[in-house]
């Protein structure tokens, strides 16, 4: 059979096509890899604000691990993290009954969402589209060690990666684990990493407990005020002698922390050798930034707040991890390679997760004097408020102090300091863990209930969970179940009626009908309240035991 001259021409049209392709490719690279680096501020990616989301994405990685990275692949990434609703684009809202539902989305419904969601988003060495949305989804967590992904090469989850997936399956999540996790990703994180084009060259985390060290031989006081967060976001180099000088000599030209955004911006542009205001925003730069910094800081349970919220300091409960972490995680490291930091950042110092914090004989004391402060000092409408931001996941705390406190653990924590307003009589034993301000650091381990409340007409436990669909029962019920008939069972002797209350955004159908038969079956009284409905039962109930009669 002889060769069709038209088919040699298409061929040669076709190299010469893929030649251009190739070359252009090449030429791109080649301008991003010779891009010019300057100082820029220190921006944790807002999409991943919690840890428990870093989690739930780098959980459905896994069916795809050791995998190549291709678009196709890409595209059932993008479909499983809709179907669970991990990502919910703005045309999703035509499903809100399915939304709302504890079932995953359908294949119909994911590929819907999908195609009428066209991502108009573009990042460096991804194309246009999903590819890129996929590189914002999962930048942040490469940078932290947990993955590492690039078109065309092989998708790997490293240790810690599967440490926190795993830690955040356990039943309830291992937060003392996922801390340390955390601690060991943010005494490594660096500011200058090869996934970041940047000048800037410092530790976050060691620049901060070291400028506190510092602080603290100097002035006898360790404290960071909030505004001053910024300098921290734009300081060059990991020169933590010279931004504590600096932030002295400030203090001193402006006493009592009397600063204004405005001069905090201009000093930060100075840091950055810049007066580009467009690129530089000062509400990102002086609001969001600082936010974002101070909840990655946290993460770690070595960092407290103080002052209301206006200030950063040392957890000392921690003192013995601080110490370590200075010692052994102050200096930069030299990376010629990506995969180099990746494997770096991906392992963990088991060091970090054997340091126990030092237990404090006034630990209960403190906590005791913590939530009466709140119940104190807050109104029951501000709590309420805040209770209701918790039902709506559309919306997020202002308050300085709530919103840098883990959504479960605040659950816990607002819960306890509106039963302490409602009830005056009422003894109210929260088990969430503390940092050294008895501010809540983790919620309470599994072994126990969240809340215990005491009074002379009854003994009841309070269980409060974001859980909204069939996991409450599964998750919650049966443990509270477990939790009451051992409670019950220990105090026999107790005249006093025993009964558990549990709390959620809204009440599934299964745990309304799991209640009734636990009350047939064991003669064990729980209630179920909706957030709303609780709220609206606190305020006419004069005691405890009366949540039985609603």
């Amino acid at each position: 059979m002889k060769n069709n001259p038209n088919n040699k021409s298409s061929n040669k049209n076709i190299e010469k096509i893929r030649a251009k392709d190739i070359k252009t490719k090449e030429n791109k690279k080649l301008i991003q890899s010779k891009r010019q680096a300057f100082y820029k501020p220190l921006s944790f990616s807002t999409t991943m604000r919690n840890p428990q989301r870093i989690a739930e994405f780098l959980k459905v990685l896994l069916p795809f691990e050791n995998r190549i990275l291709t678009h196709e692949i890409i595209m059932q990434i993008v479909a499983s993290l809709i179907s669970q609703k991990l990502y919910v684009p703005r045309c999703a809202k035509n499903y809100k009954k399915e939304l709302e539902s504890d079932e995953n989305l359908s294949k119909t419904i994911t590929q819907d969402i999908i195609a009428n969601s066209p991502q108009k988003h573009k990042e460096a060495g991804f194309d246009y589209g999903w590819d890129s949305r996929f590189d914002t989804w999962y930048r942040l967590p490469m940078e932290f060690g947990f993955c590492f992904y690039a078109m065309n090469e092989k998708l790997e989850i490293s240790n810690t990666g599967h440490m926190l997936i795993d830690a955040f399956s356990e039943n309830p999540s291992n937060d003392i684990k996922i801390a340390s996790i955390f601690t060991n990703c943010m005494m490594k994180y660096q500011s200058n990493n090869l996934f970041r084009n940047t000048l800037n060259a410092n530790i976050p985390l060691t620049l901060l407990l070291n400028v506190m060290q510092k602080l603290q031989e100097f002035s006898g006081d360790s404290k960071i005020h909030k505004q001053e967060i910024a300098f921290f976001l734009c300081w060059r180099d990991d020169n933590f002698e010279a931004l504590t000088k600096y932030l002295l000599d400030f203090r001193e030209k402006y006493p009592s922390f009397a600063y204004s955004n405005d001069i905090i911006y201009e000093k930060c542009l100075e840091f950055l050798e810049t007066k580009n205001t467009i690129l530089f925003k000062k509400s990102k730069i002086c609001g969001e930034s600082i936010d974002e910094y101070i909840r990655k800081m946290r993460i770690t349970g070595i960092i407290s707040l103080r002052g209301n919220g206006r200030f950063l300091d040392f957890n000392t409960f921690e003192s013995s991890k601080i110490q370590y972490i200075i010692k052994n995680y102050s200096n930069i490291k030299d990376f010629k390679e990506t995969k180099e930091y990746f494997a770096y950042m991906g392992e963990i110092d088991f060091h970090i997760l054997e340091i126990k914090e030092n237990i404090s004989l006034n630990q209960e004391s403190l906590k005791q004097k913590t939530l009466n402060d709140f119940a104190l000092n807050y109104t029951k409408k501000q709590i309420y408020e805040e209770l209701i931001i918790l039902a709506n996941k559309k919306s997020s705390s202002k308050n300085e102090v709530f919103k840098f406190i883990p959504e479960p653990t605040r659950f816990e924590f607002l819960t306890a300091i509106a039963l302490k307003q409602s009830f005056q009589n009422l003894e109210v034993l929260p088990n969430y863990s503390i940092d050294d301000e008895g501010l809540p650091k983790n919620h309470a381990s599994g072994n126990m209930p969240d809340i215990i409340c005491k009074d002379s007409l009854s003994d009841s436990l309070v269980e409060v969970s974001l859980i909204c669909g069939r996991g409450q029962v599964n998750n919650e019920l049966i443990p509270i179940t477990r939790h009451l008939k051992e409670y019950k069972e220990s105090n026999k002797q107790n005249t006093k009626k025993h009964f558990a209350i549990f709390i959620a955004p809204q009440i599934f159908e299964d745990s309304k009908v799991y209640v009734e038969f636990i009350d047939f079956k064991e003669k064990l009284k729980i209630k179920n309240f909706s957030i709303i409905d609780f709220i609206n039962s606190l305020k006419h109930l004069e005691n405890i035991v009366d949540f039985l009669n609603v």
